[in-house]
């Protein structure tokens, strides 16, 4: 289902919540439970992995994850500002240490030339520290390929969000197994 490449970045982070005794929670909207899936794929993420939303709709974002209703008014769902929120209200609903969150536009249709095709916003929080985003613009590559682009892109932000200072990177440059 997933590439080994994606399959060993979800075991390094596996790993290296496991041995901070930390716990993941996922809100997604465009990867869908992409995120969720490639995390709980490892073997022992049961450890880890507390629980995953995934809050396609607007309503289901505010409802789920206490996402405000005027934030997603003043900036839209596919936003730097909302992915953060997302994140951050994950973490309020659930006993867990750091959350990641995915929105944008997979296509084929629904972009505009201020928000096209292949542009995905990804935001984390890690408990006690302030969210962080990621803006990607994979281009109009096609619904399946942005979706697993953003998985991908996700396990970096993860890694990023994990060391808490601006470099996205694998576990080595954290000093975790």
């Amino acid at each position: 289902m997933f590439a080994a490449p994606l399959i060993d970045e979800a075991s390094r982070l596996v790993a290296a919540l496991r041995a901070r005794g930390a716990k993941i929670v996922t809100a997604e909207s465009l990867t869908g439970g992409l995120i969720a899936a490639v995390l709980t794929e490892v073997a022992g993420s049961s450890e880890v992995f507390e629980c995953g939303f995934v809050t396609y709709s607007n309503a289901a974002k505010e409802q789920e994850l206490g996402v405000g209703g005027e934030l997603l008014a003043r900036h839209g769902a596919v936003s730097a500002e909302v992915a953060q929120a997302m994140a951050v209200g994950a973490l309020a609903r659930i006993k867990a240490d750091v959350a990641v969150s995915s929105t944008g536009l997979a296509g084929p249709g629904g972009g505009s030339p201020a928000k096209p095709v292949g542009l995905v916003y990804l935001g984390a929080a890690v408990r006690g520290r302030p969210a962080i985003h990621v803006e990607c613009r994979f281009g109009d590559i096609g619904r399946v390929s942005i979706r697993q682009a953003s998985t991908a892109a996700a396990l970096a932000l993860l890694w990023q969000a994990l060391a808490g200072d601006g470099r996205a990177q694998g576990g080595g440059g954290l000093g975790l197994p």
